[in-house]
């Protein structure tokens, strides 16, 4: 077994002792003793099961993917948007100079 599988088995075992506990809480016939005894058995299940979950956040966290490098994103700068305008500024001078015969 894996130390990711254990964790998470440990983090199901947790839960379901927390659950099962609250179950038995919600009984009519415990004793003051008997329903003090279970809350401190959640307390330091939810204490556990804090600590595991911070150490599956801590692996999660560590485990990602690193970040792209940042690159120059001017030098992949295309200026398109010149190129149209420079063809459209031609067209005007060729419809003018066509106009111009015309007239």
């Amino acid at each position: 077994m894996s130390d990711a599988e254990a964790l998470a088995h440990e983090i199901e075992a947790l839960t379901a002792i927390q659950r099962n506990a609250w179950r038995e809480l919600a009984g009519p016939k415990l004793t003051t003793f008997d329903r003090r005894e279970i809350r401190n058995r959640i307390r330091q299940a939810e204490v556990d099961l804090r600590h595991f979950l911070s150490i599956r956040t801590e692996r999660l966290r560590s485990s990602q993917q690193p970040v792209e490098p940042v690159t120059d994103s001017l030098a992949r700068l295309e200026f398109r948007f010149f190129r149209p305008r420079l063809a459209l500024a031609l067209d005007f001078e060729d419809v003018g100079a066509s106009a111009r015969h015309f007239a």
